[in-house]
């Protein structure tokens, strides 16, 4: 799971659906050059922006788009004259984000790094392809799907309100503290298709109440009677790979959790007196 992508600026590689209209217009082969772009907000309120996203490859073509090329020289100008040493160098590539954490993929899987605390599950969810996922949330790039079922589950977000911080009452998601953490047993191949086929369910109840946004969705008064079922299928399926059935409450669920977790730190851990080889994985 990656960090999403930093454009470090001046807001002239973001640009609103009016901005990128009125761009097409007046150039309509910059269209090529202008992908969906996603953080947090707008995956959970359904309202993309759009981001220009060249490669190296296409410099030249993109720098001859009058529209474009006057929004790289602001780039360069804003990169040369930021106070941060390591944004400075960025100024020879101004077509581009200064940090690039994840390149899209045929399928992208999107996870929120705030999300408010009253939702019954954590926002996850999948971007169109070629989608641009910002610094506002975390990517797993041509992932397999059943690691959204595993985000998407009652287990996860349990585990991500206890090992992860907050920001005032709401989640704060971390790939590190959260998603490279959470103890996982060992899945078989049935159990990742049975875990994919809940996924999909997810995504299918959600598209049969487009356009409703995951805001409107996972409103804890109003979610839909079909997707709170696929989610409760999902807890279903992933409970019973932990413990062969559905968990009582939150306190075992973390109690299990916990329990995972320590049995895998201590397999990770070197031998009691032998020293760890330089460069080994911790």
């Amino acid at each position: 799971m990656y960090w999403g992508n930093k454009p470090t600026d001046a807001g002239n590689l973001i640009l609103s659906p009016d901005e990128a209209r009125q761009i097409t217009r007046e150039s309509p082969t910059a269209k090529k050059f202008l992908r969906p772009y996603f953080g947090s907000d707008e995956f959970i309120k359904g309202s993309p922006r759009v981001c220009i996203w060249v490669t190296d490859a296409d410099e030249s073509e993109a720098s001859s788009v009058p529209s474009l090329a006057v929004r790289f020289e602001q780039v360069r100008e804003f990169r040369e004259s930021s106070k941060a040493k390591e944004t400075r160098p960025a100024a020879q590539y101004p077509h581009r984000f200064r940090q690039i954490q994840g390149k899209p993929g045929n399928q992208s899987i999107i996870v929120p790094i705030h999300s408010s605390e009253s939702r019954p599950y954590l926002p996850v969810g999948l971007l169109p392809t070629g989608g641009i996922i910002s610094n506002a949330a975390y990517g797993l790039y041509d992932a397999p799907l059943w690691n959204m079922a595993l985000i998407a589950s009652r287990l996860h977000l349990v585990w991500i309100a206890t090992v992860c911080g907050k920001l005032e009452t709401r989640y704060r998601y971390s790939n590190t503290l959260g998603w490279n953490t959470f103890p996982v047993p060992t899945l078989t191949e049935k159990n990742k298709a049975d875990l994919i086929r809940c996924a999909e369910d997810i995504l299918l109840a959600r598209e049969h109440h487009f356009p409703a946004t995951i805001a409107d969705l996972y409103d804890p008064d109003n979610m839909p009677a079909d997707l709170r079922a696929a989610h409760d299928r999902n807890d279903e399926v992933l409970e019973r790979i932990y413990i062969g059935r559905r968990f009582k409450n939150d306190t075992e669920r973390l109690e299990k959790l916990f329990d995972l977790y320590t049995k895998m730190t201590a397999s990770a851990a070197p031998a009691k007196g032998k020293k760890r080889k330089a460069g080994a994985n911790a």
